[in-house]
C-alpha cells in the first residue's frame, strides 16, 4: 500500500495529500516497463500496487 512504501521506503508518516509514491512508481515503471514494452508493476486500486506474475 502507499502507506507501507512512505513507512518503508521514505520514513515518513502518511499524508492522503502526498503523491510521492505515485510518482516514484512513474520512474520504476519507465525503468522496467517502458524498455520491454509491457505492464509489469499494476495499480490495485484504493490497495496499492503489485507486480503481474506473468510479466505483463
Amino acid at each position: 500500500s502507499r502507506f507501507e512504501l512512505l513507512e518503508a521506503v521514505w520514513d515518513q508518516a502518511y499524508e492522503n495529500r502526498s503523491n510521492i509514491v505515485d510518482s516514484y512508481m512513474r520512474f520504476v515503471r519507465a525503468k522496467i516497463d517502458k524498455p520491454f514494452g509491457r505492464a509489469s508493476i499494476e495499480t490495485v486500486r484504493g490497495s496499492g500496487y503489485r507486480v503481474r506474475e506473468d510479466g505483463g
